[in-house]
């Protein structure tokens, strides 16, 4: 099978991302492997979506360090047909191009989405990411699985908002990751509550969500595939993430901590209402952040922390992920085209 990765920058890559965890174990396999970077696409003169990739080669390594030291002090760069793939993942964080590069993320989509209409399988589905890149996608999901949540970039109805739900709440930018800019408000900090503002809403609008305090004690990752929770023999890919320092943020890119938990009845009930929408707009991998019933965040672009899972239980969740990507292959050459991008992507 032949594989490409779309990320930010090769060059910025780590060896904890699981895009790194998933390109090694297909390497393993004999994929025929490429990473392309965010500004590399190109639509050449007779309509092929061609791009300067990074082409790692076939092998077995030590871990996921050596792999991407190869992928990026050895591995040569060539022109590619991306249309000659079977498959392209799409693993780039648009926050990490907010200040710099913003036309990256959405020019990327639109290669993207021109590769999926030439033949090739694209996930998570590029037609319906363009409307994910924000956190107001969360918004289309169930409300009752949602917790109360103010949109805005005025500072009284933030306030009006605090002061609905007790004064406590949680400030956040609707676009970002990784915890960056995530604020907790209370009686403590709250004569900071002008600065906050400011600081969350200087590049654009807040989110702003009641307070849940089950938060104290981190949240849930729970990784879907095909829009429900992926699992194999009865163990779920899913952990708590928490802080036990000052720093309230749970994300482990934030310095939080990882430890292996199995979802309760409450967070699979969350998960199971969300499956009907990531089903419909094609979201073949996922992210969901719970808190108790409640889910705080849907990760659609870069779902993480699949490596530090199978690191923690030894179960192989990414050689299930490429077995998937393979029974999506065989269905497309069977159907010979009769099924579009966004229903390949969750079948």
């Amino acid at each position: 099978m032949k594989l490409a990765f779309v990320v930010n920058k090769v060059a910025t890559e780590k060896d904890d991302y699981t895009t790194i965890r998933l390109a090694r174990k297909a390497a393993a396999r004999g994929y025929e492997l490429a990473f392309i970077s965010l500004g590399d696409f190109i639509y050449a003169s007779n309509g092929t979506i061609c791009a300067k990739a990074t082409l790692p080669r076939i092998d077995e390594y030590a871990d996921d360090r050596s792999f991407l030291d190869h992928l990026q002090n050895e591995a040569p760069c060539e022109r590619i047909v991306v249309e000659d793939y079977d498959v392209v993942m799409l693993r780039s964080d648009p926050a990490d191009e907010l200040a710099a590069r913003p036309w990256a993320p959405p020019s990327a989509l639109l290669f993207a989405q021109l590769a999926a209409k030439h033949g090739t399988i694209v996930l998570n589905d590029p037609g319906h990411l363009t409307h994910a890149q924000n956190k107001t996608y969360f918004q289309h999901f169930p409300e009752d699985v949602r917790p109360s949540t103010c949109i805005t970039r005025d500072a009284d109805e933030i306030e009006a908002f605090l002061g609905e739900h007790g004064g406590k709440g949680v400030i956040k930018p609707l676009q970002g990751s990784g915890g960056q800019g995530v604020f907790i408000v209370t009686e403590e900090n709250r004569q900071n509550l002008n600065q906050i503002i400011e600081s969350v809403t200087r590049d654009g609008y807040a989110i702003v969500q009641e307070y849940l305090p089950e938060a104290a004690d981190g949240d849930l990752r729970i990784i879907t595939l095909n829009g429900r929770p992926l699992q194999i023999d009865g163990t779920y890919a899913s952990l708590r993430r928490s802080n036990d320092s000052d720093d309230h943020r749970s994300n482990i890119s934030a310095g939080g901590q990882a430890d292996l938990e199995q979802p309760s009845e409450a967070a699979l009930r969350a998960a199971e209402l969300c499956a009907p929408k990531l089903i419909e707009d094609g979201m073949y991998l996922a992210g969901l952040d719970v808190v108790g019933d409640k889910l705080i965040e849907v990760n659609v672009d870069t779902p993480g922390a699949l490596n530090y899972i199978e690191d923690l239980c030894g179960v192989d969740f990414c050689g299930a992920i490429l077995d998937d990507l393979e029974r999506k292959v065989r269905l497309q050459t069977h159907y010979r085209g009769k099924l579009n991008n966004r229903q390949l992507a969750v079948m």
